[in-house]
């Protein structure tokens, strides 16, 4: 069963930033941390803005769902997450992420696995282009009907089709790695959040023109708001060679920009603002029931205190162009092979893994 429902095709790379000195780095750690120490010690009101912001994060039993047919955990303190970004082009929110034709069009249009390593001091995200040809493993919807496994469908089909619990199930066939937990935003919401900071500034490199996400920026830097934001990391046509894999870099460099921006806010200076930002953010998450609350996504993130988002390498699973279909990719051999091993040893990525075939390197 080869899935087809979508014509794109596919690029991409990453986007840094300079290290501040001392007070590590919070990233999602602001809008978790900080906010939780705010709302709690308020009480009373507080309290009642705490539950609200709680009920807003959903929850998916990953766990139950994949059952005791996965990898391995690492042998060390190390942690894998897969992050995904969903959108649903009717504009809505995603109904039902469990699978199935409930998702009404929600698709997931990036996915990163996340590897922290023991230690905690550094990260590595891996892109997954979306038009990879991948092996669906045998998986169950949330109504409790089977999806027979299936060979050279597209990644991103998987989550449209069955859910998010058989994207994990995927990650982990096609890599060996056990995926600690999950992570999902909404972009279709999202833009609330980036309006709620009040924008987020890109640099363009050459100029955009997208007529099919109606992005048209001219070289240089701009503040994008809300909409323009989602056009931005849905744009592909108006880049390279109007694949997918120029996408992923505008992703990549979104996202970081949008830690940034969040990083550079005086929350502590205004608790309103602060509530703003989190409730847009809380709205767009979904994550697996270990961090289905403000309390455990506030655990999660002590335990990285010393991860530096503005140090965190993010590389694109080598791909090449598939033979047989030049409009698909599929994972490049060794170099993809290579990468997985060494993030399953918690050790270094070699340098010819990080190099895709698919865009010369």
């Amino acid at each position: 069963m080869t899935d087809q429902t979508s014509s794109h095709r596919s690029d991409g790379t990453p986007s840094r930033r300079a290290p501040k000195p001392r007070k590590r780095r919070r990233g999602l750690k602001i809008t978790l941390g900080i906010l939780l120490v705010l709302l709690l010690a308020g009480g009373g009101t507080a309290y009642w803005m705490y539950k609200d912001l709680d009920d807003n994060i959903t929850g998916v039993d990953i766990d139950k769902a994949l059952g005791e047919d996965r990898p391995e955990k690492l042998p060390t303190t190390g942690q894998n997450l897969l992050v995904l970004g969903s959108d649903s082009r009717a504009g809505a929110e995603n109904q039902e992420l469990g699978g199935g034709g409930a998702v009404s069009g929600a698709r997931s249009d990036t996915a990163l696995v996340v590897h922290i390593p023991e230690g905690r001091t550094e990260a590595v995200a891996v892109s997954i282009p979306r038009d990879t040809l991948v092996t669906r493993p045998e998986c169950v919807k949330s109504d409790g009907s089977a999806m027979a496994s299936a060979e050279r469908v597209m990644f991103n089909s998987v989550y449209s089709q069955v859910g998010p619990a058989c994207v994990v199930k995927t990650v982990e066939k096609m890599s060996g790695i056990r995926i600690d937990h999950y992570l999902e935003i909404n972009f279709a919401g999202f833009k609330d959040l980036v309006d709620a900071i009040g924008g987020v500034t890109v640099k363009v490199e050459e100029p955009i023109k997208d007529k099919a996400s109606g992005l048209d920026l001219t070289a240089g830097t701009h503040k994008l708001d809300g909409t323009q934001s989602l056009a931005y990391v849905r744009t592909r046509h108006g880049i390279g060679d109007g694949s997918d894999l120029g996408r992923i870099g505008l992703q990549q460099q979104f996202l970081l920009a949008l830690l940034t921006e969040i990083k550079s806010q005086d929350l502590l200076g205004s608790p309103t603002t602060t509530y703003k930002i989190a409730n847009s953010a809380t709205k767009s998450l979904t994550t697996d029931e270990g961090l289905a609350s403000l309390t455990s996504l506030s655990e999660f993130a002590r335990s990285m205190n010393g991860v530096d988002p503005s140090s965190m390498e993010t590389i694109m699973l080598p791909v090449a162009y598939d033979k047989q279909d030049p409009n698909r990719v599929v994972a490049a051999e060794p170099q993809a092979g290579d990468l997985w091993k060494a993030i399953r040893k918690d050790g270094t990525i070699p340098e010819s893994a990080k190099k895709s075939p698919a865009t010369g390197g």
